[in-house]
């Protein structure tokens, strides 16, 4: 169809408007994307509309006025601290941190005394029950799990706000040292999946130190600003000071965190799995994900990574920063574990079985090489290389 000069300029800005709006609405789907992928999508429009001649210098005007303007606009919201003062304490069902927040409990026990603790934490928007399938796995074997909701998600109070990645470090360290009190005898070790290993990874560097004997990190958060382009910094600065209370579902997107797919609709269906995202939550995620990759220096205690090479939320640039960021000497003990099937949700993939049987390897005999040993790196220096080979 013929269209004046007029009416095609008038298309044009309309189409640049409904794509931008129509992003807006698909970006960061359910708990499982990554904030880095809403901001990269968003970013890419901006600067799509900016390479347009006939709007390039519209554009560089109301990017400055946008920045001008910013310092008088709502900051990232962070929930205040629960009003309260009282001495932490576990209980079955729930644990009571100091301010008196209660976070919700679940317990998977052996049938004898635990030959091992883990303290499993779970990723964005997700709850504790990410951990139903290892939880009764492990336990099976001896080795005793909890698993709790963290601060702003499951069943917490004022879930789906970001409390401040201070007091998710906070309530982790004191978890742990709860469960070092109940077993003072027996090994203890925390594991943390994606936003879980990036608050492991963040209470490292605390003092006193996190009471745990080793750490397991699943695919962890590490995608910290230095490992992303300008138009994703970009557009996460921008839209947490401008639009921080906007919600993302990130319907749309073709990203697949799992290849297990009931798996994935059971959490669609889950009233406690966060389906939309706050943009002020995906700010407060990317500086844990900063503090998570800073303390990668500090993993100086037998640690397993597990990391699949079909990982599409935390990708293997910053994967593999952090693996170059961790000591040049590793605890004799650490293992690192890379799987070719693998996705994002490695303790809830198709071959998530596979997973639980190193897991579980590992915790209970550090030295026994792991079931699936022949298919991934084993060492720091393992990983490096398989880094380098598949760049």
């Amino acid at each position: 169809m013929w269209v004046t000069p007029k009416k095609s300029w008038r298309l044009a800005k309309e189409k640049r408007r409904a794509d931008i709006d129509s992003l807006t609405l698909t970006a960061t789907p359910l708990s499982l994307r990554s904030p880095r992928l809403f901001e990269k999508e968003l970013a890419v429009k901006l600067v799509q509309h900016a390479s347009d001649t006939a709007h390039r210098r519209t554009f560089a005007c109301a990017l400055f006025l946008l920045i001008t303007l910013l310092s008088g606009c709502a900051t990232p919201y962070v929930a205040p601290r629960n009003a309260g003062l009282v001495t932490p304490a576990l209980h079955d069902t729930h644990a009571v941190m100091p301010d008196a927040y209660v976070l919700p409990l679940t317990r998977w026990q052996p049938s004898a005394p635990p030959r091992a603790v883990v303290l499993a934490l779970h990723g964005l928007n997700d709850y504790r029950n990410a951990h139903a399938g290892v939880g009764p796995y492990l336990a099976a074997r001896g080795v005793a799990v909890y698993a709790y909701d963290q601060r702003g998600f499951g069943a917490t109070k004022d879930a789906g706000y970001w409390h401040g990645a201070d007091r998710l470090v906070e309530d982790a360290l004191i978890m742990t040292q709860l469960l070092r009190t109940r077993h003072s005898d027996t090994p203890l070790y925390v594991l943390g999946e994606s936003m879980g290993g990036a608050v492991l990874l963040a209470a490292l560097p605390h003092n006193p130190p996190l009471a745990a004997d080793g750490i397991v990190l699943v695919a962890p958060a590490v995608w910290a600003r230095s490992t992303m382009p300008w138009y994703q910094r970009f557009a996460l600065w921008v839209t947490a000071r401008t639009l921080p209370g906007k919600r993302f579902s990130g319907k749309g997107l073709k990203i697949t965190p799992s290849d297990n797919k009931e798996m994935l609709r059971a959490l669609g269906r889950d009233p406690l799995v966060i389906k939309q995202t706050r943009a002020d939550v995906l700010h407060g995620m990317a500086n844990l994900m900063d503090r998570a990759l800073a303390a990668a220096p500090h993993v100086a205690m037998p640690t397993l990574i597990l990391y699949g090479e079909h990982d599409e939320i935390i990708p293997k640039r910053p994967t593999c920063s952090m693996f170059a960021a961790l000591p040049n000497n590793p605890h004799p003990e650490s293992r690192t574990l890379i799987y070719p099937n693998g996705y994002h949700m490695l303790t809830r993939d198709l071959q998530a079985k596979v997973v639980w049987q190193d897991l579980a390897a590992w915790l209970v005999e550090h030295n026994d090489p792991p079931p699936s040993l022949e298919l991934a790196p084993a060492t720091r220096a393992d990983a490096l290389s398989w880094c380098n080979a598949t760049n």
